[in-house]
Parts: structure tokens; C-alpha cells; sequence
């Protein structure tokens, strides 16, 4: 069995030595649960990103029903992709597309602040199911160029987590259509992973635009926004709680509200 990480480890550093033991199971952290299975990532959850679940829906790709229809069906056996495939729901590479963007917008928020682990739990499996696996290595190279790149866009994080308002004279006429409608979602009160919600978007996109609005003085955090933390409630705040079904209450409850 493998050995839980240390309580101090940095979630990049136990997520090599899972890797390099092939390890399969959960790994939780500050900001979200990577999955392993035989040392690769297959899933990453955060509750700063839309899940699977809410992109496809959202998006139209899957009804609410659909995916529900799935989800009560086969996530118990860690399989709801695979019964959105065979049921003739979703193609399959529609649903590793999606998989693979959820998978590295999560790891940007899990990796980007690389404090100390929560637990891991040997085994543990996520409901969605294998889709593509992914090394590591990949999942930790592709989250240190997305801070990279956002970095020289605009170099405040914060704008990542809080919520967001437009500045008093904000005008949407000369931009893109996609930092317009972007901008449009900006209220302050949403946060990006919020405002991607709202979009069906993956969250990075997302970012990529609204830190192109705050560096063109069309965006800021919202006034008396808290310090970026752990939203309220978050699914990961109970470490009693299992991830997955506080997972499945919260996404739920999303879906509802669209």
C-alpha cells in the first residue's frame, strides 16, 4: 500500500513520488483531488473550475437528464464516461476533449498554489472513470506555462479567485466577441471560475481573457473582495467528507441553478 504523504510535502513534490511508485488513488490539497491510477493523472478537481458535468450540460453537448441518467447509473462503478458514451449521448472524443480541458484547468489552480498536502487515499477511484491518462510530468509542465503565459498577460493572481467588477466606464463595443461576452459576465460579484460557469467555458480561456480586460483597466476585484482562500463550503473542507459525493451534491446543485 502506498504510504500517505507527509503532511508538509508540496503537492508537486508527492505527486512525483505517487508517479514514480505507480500509484493509484487521491490526492488532496489546498485547492483541490488529483486522481492517479498506476501513476498517471486521469482526473483533477477544483472547486475554482466547472466540472465536467456543467461544461458538457451547459454546453448543450449532454442534457441535464442525460448526464444525470449517467451519473445515477454508473457512478458508482466509476464509469459515467463510458455510459455517456455507450448510451450514444456523447462521442468519445467530444468527452476526452472535454475530460482533457477540465482535467488541466483544475491542475492550474491545484499547482499554481503548491502548498502543503491534505491526505492520500490509497485506491480511491473518481467516478467519471479513466478517459485519458495523462503523465505527471505533462500535468505539472502545462500548468507552470499557463501561470507563465497569464503571468505576462497580467501579473496580479488574485484576479483568478475573486470576485470581479468592471470599471465605472468599462465599454464592450471595440473588443473581441469573446472578451466581450466575457466582460459582460463580469458583475461583482462572480469570480472566473463563476463567470466560466455561466459561459459553459473552460476556466482557462476564461482567465486568458479576463486578464486581458484587468490589463486593460476594464476589470478589477471587486471592492471589499476577501482574500483569495478556499471558497465557503468548498468540497474539500469537511475532511470527514468524501470528496466525491460532496462533489456530486455540489455539481448537482450547479446544474439546477442554470
Amino acid at each position: 500500500m502506498t504510504t500517505a504523504p507527509r503532511t508538509y510535502e508540496t503537492t508537486s513534490a508527492s505527486l512525483g513520488a505517487l508517479a514514480a511508485e505507480r500509484a493509484t488513488g487521491a490526492l488532496s490539497s489546498e485547492r483541490g483531488v488529483i486522481y492517479l491510477s498506476a501513476g498517471r493523472v486521469v482526473h483533477v478537481e477544483s472547486a475554482f473550475t466547472p466540472d465536467v458535468g456543467i461544461l458538457l450540460t451547459g454546453s448543450g453537448a449532454v442534457a441535464p437528464d442525460g448526464w444525470w441518467e449517467a451519473v445515477d447509473r454508473a457512478g458508482a462503478q466509476h464509469l459515467v464516461g463510458r455510459r455517456l458514451v455507450d448510451s450514444g449521448r456523447l462521442a468519445a472524443g467530444a468527452l476526452e476533449l472535454c475530460h482533457l480541458g477540465a482535467l488541466f484547468d483544475a491542475a492550474y489552480f491545484v499547482l499554481a498554489h503548491d502548498g502543503p498536502v491534505r491526505r492520500f487515499r490509497p485506491g480511491a477511484a473518481h467516478w467519471l472513470g479513466v478517459v485519458r491518462p495523462v503523465s505527471v510530468d505533462t500535468v505539472v509542465r502545462e500548468s507552470t506555462r499557463r501561470r507563465e503565459l497569464l503571468h505576462r498577460i497580467w501579473p496580479e493572481p488574485d484576479i483568478d479567485l475573486v470576485p470581479l467588477a468592471r470599471v465605472s466606464d468599462a465599454g464592450s463595443a471595440d473588443l473581441p466577441l469573446r472578451r466581450s461576452r466575457t466582460l459582460a459576465q463580469v458583475d461583482g460579484v462572480r469570480t472566473a471560475a463563476e463567470i466560466a460557469a455561466a459561459l459553459a467555458c473552460r476556466t482557462y480561456h476564461t482567465l486568458v481573457e479576463l486578464r486581458r480586460l484587468a490589463a486593460d483597466g476594464l476589470v478589477v476585484p471587486a471592492p471589499h473582495s476577501p482574500a483569495p482562500a478556499e471558497p465557503s463550503g468548498g468540497r474539500y473542507a469537511v475532511a470527514g467528507d468524501d470528496p466525491d459525493t460532496a462533489l456530486l451534491r455540489r455539481l448537482r446543485d450547479a446544474l439546477e441553478a442554470l
